[in-house]
């Protein structure tokens, strides 16, 4: 993709190419970074912010920050582990945002966290 700028004086100005996806890849998400750690954690319960951050590209600062603030949305369980904590989803949390705060976390994520407690997901990142 190459998008091209125009100065205030309507000439050509620079010209940036962006690398256009390989086959296959993805550039954008419907899900926010939020929404993203949360079905995580639903589909690999008792992850680390480690193995979050590894499956999902993200730094662990920004996991970090990121559970900081569904902790502080009463969106996680965190359980202490000897030197870690373990994150489970809280299925009863509201969705925060207003055109849906009715509707709690069950619905959107219930049979994921189910089906993830019974049999081990492939896509979960394991540590040692």
């Amino acid at each position: 993709m190459v998008i091209r700028s125009r100065g205030r004086s309507g000439l050509a100005g620079a010209t940036i190419e962006r690398p256009k996806p390989a086959s296959g890849d993805v550039d954008w998400s419907l899900l926010s970074s939020q929404g993203r750690v949360l079905f995580y954690i639903a589909l690999c319960p008792s992850c680390s912010v480690q193995e979050i951050a590894i499956a999902l590209g993200l730094s662990q600062r920004a996991i970090w920050g990121i559970i900081r603030d569904l902790r502080h949305h009463d969106m996680l369980q965190v359980t202490p582990d000897n030197r870690r904590h373990r994150y489970s989803v809280k299925l009863d949390a509201p969705l925060l945002h207003p055109t849906i705060h009715d509707l709690t976390l069950r619905p959107v994520l219930g049979q994921i966290v189910e089906k993830a407690l019974r049999e081990p997901n492939d896509a979960c990142v394991r540590l040692p």
